[in-house]
Order: structure tokens, then sequence, then C-alpha cells
């Protein structure tokens, strides 16, 4: 179904471009700065923290959108054709990028994949954790392992793909580029105290484990900095009601890891967590993966590093 919508979107993307082009050819006579295009947020923030004022980032994801639902519209599609640079996330929830791209042929932009920046690591069910029956998988072999596209929940990567982001930006257009690097170096520094402060964080705390009534999109989170998680669901899981016996299992686990706090993520309608906590008794926080913000959010200027920020202060809440 969703390769049909993927075609017929397609179609009506270049029915429209015949009818357009001399419009948008105009526009981007008149238009010098560099335009940079993204699927969500943190490839979005990440680049204009680069650019500032000096070129133009667009996310196509709308704030308060479900990341995970997301359907390009024809006007999306014409929206990165008239890119310079496209970055997206890759992996399984953006399985449409490539049909897209490759039906543009030479007209194209650049890109950029996040998940080509990193080393990746695939998902993973953990003890406990329900098995995503909905997910939909296109792969000829059901069985094929999925890389976790999650890969900016790690100060670590979020790093090296700022990095890679500041590279491709600069071959792009040399004019500003001293301003990219100077920019770039400035907001790696403010990455790096925050990697310093996840790190402080959990060699000093009293427990290492975290316990999520939701998905867990934060296995690198976890990898880099030595943390164990229960969770309900895998991070890309399109569920939102567990079994009674998953959500028995993380009363258990709380129970037993003397957990004070049960986690929930952005957008979600905290059920589970609020089932563990109403036994428990543990306190219901959340710890922002930064897919997308509220329009609130968005408005008031909230940015990948503010987000991660209030991260460490849930987070030493979670462990102390």
């Amino acid at each position: 179904m969703k390769k049909k919508l993927f075609c017929l979107l397609i179609l009506v993307v270049f029915i429209l471009s015949l009818t357009a082009c001399s419009t948008e050819n105009n526009k981007k006579e008149s238009n010098n700065k560099l335009s940079i295009v993204t699927t969500i947020f943190p490839q979005y923030d990440f680049a204009r923290q680069i650019v500032g004022n000096s070129a133009d980032v667009k996310m196509l994801l709308k704030p308060g959108a479900e990341s995970h639902s997301y359907e390009p519209t024809p006007q999306d599609i014409k929206t990165i054709q008239n890119s310079d640079l496209f970055i997206y996330v890759g992996g399984e929830n953006e399985v449409w990028v490539d049909d897209i791209l490759n039906s543009m042929g030479e007209k194209k932009p650049e890109t950029l994949k996040l998940i080509d920046c990193v080393n990746t690591v695939n998902e993973e069910l953990v003890d406990g954790m329900e098995h995503d029956h909905e997910h939909d998988h296109d792969h000829e072999n059901e069985d094929e392992e999925e890389i976790d596209e999650h890969v900016w929940t790690s100060p670590k990567d979020a790093i090296k793909i700022v990095n890679s982001i500041s590279n491709l930006i600069c071959s792009k257009d040399l004019k500003n580029q001293d301003k990219y690097i100077n920019n770039t170096k400035n907001y790696i520094s403010e990455l790096e105290n925050l990697d310093a402060s996840f790190t402080d964080l959990v060699n000093n705390s009293n427990r290492k484990t975290i316990i999520f009534g939701d998905r867990f999109p934060f296995r690198y989170l976890a990898e880099d900095y030595g943390l164990k998680y229960y969770a309900a669901f895998s991070g890309c899981s399109s569920e939102t009601e567990a079994s009674a016996s998953t959500i028995s299992f993380l009363i258990d686990k709380v129970k037993e890891e003397k957990s004070p706090v049960v986690f929930t993520i952005e957008f979600s309608n905290e059920k589970i967590a609020d089932s563990i906590c109403e036994v428990t008794g543990a306190t219901k926080l959340k710890l922002n993966s930064c897919h997308n913000l509220t329009n609130d959010e968005m408005q008031a200027g909230e940015t990948y590093l503010s987000l991660m920020k209030n991260n460490v202060e849930n987070l030493r809440k979670a462990l102390n």
C-alpha cells in the first residue's frame, strides 16, 4: 500500500513540476543562499546551529507530528528536489526516501544519511519486551535484523554527525566556509560538555538500570554510557498497547531494581507508564528522544542541546 502511495506521489510531483518549472527556476535564481532540507528535528537543529543565518534550513516534519507515521506530500517531494542538500536518517522509517530520490534522476540534490555517519547497531529485544507484530517489514526475509536508526540520541554520535554535516555544507558553500567552521567548533564544544555530563552522571550514580513504560529509542545512549534498560517496546515499534505480561514484568523490574522513575518519551499516550507507576509508586518522567518538538517547544526555541540537558536531569533522578 505504501509503495502505491509513493508512486502516486511521485507521479503527481512530476506532473506539477512540468507546469511550475519556470517559477521554481526563478525562485532559485532570486535566492543565493544554500538550501538545506531535513526529514526530522535532530539534523534540522544540527544544520541550523552550523549555518546560522547564512543558509536556509527546512524540516519536512511539522512540529507536533509523530515522526514514525510521517508520509511525504507532493509539496514535500518538490521541496526535496529544489534543495541543494537533503539530510535524512535512513533506516526502516525512511524507506520512502530512496524511491523518491531514484525517481529524480540527475535532478536529485546531494544527500547525507545519518546512519552512514556513525557505527550502527541493530534493534534488539530485551527481556520482557513486546514483539512488534504490526511493524512494517519491507524485507523478503522476515527474520532480517533492522538497524536501530536513533543514532543522534547519544551525544558521542551527535558529534560525529555534526562534523559530517558541517564538512558537506562547507564543501557546498565555500563563501561562508569560515563561518560554518567556527560555528561547528563552538557547537561541538557544547556537545562535548553534554557528553561529559552524561559520563559523569552515570559513573557516579547509584544505579545503572533505567525502565521505560514505552518505546526505547535510546540504545546508542545506553551503549555509550553503560546503562542497562528494560522497556515495553523497541525504538521503532508501532505498538502503543502492551500485554498484561509485559506490564507485569516491568512492574517486577521496578520493584527489583528499586527504581524511583519510570520513563516515557515525547508524543506518548503514557498509559503503560501510568499503570506501572500506579502499582509501584514510581514517578513518571520523560526522556526526550528529540524526534520532533511540539509547536510550543519550537516557538520557545528549544534545541537538541536544551532537550538533552533536561534528559540529564531526569536521568539523574532515575539513577540516584
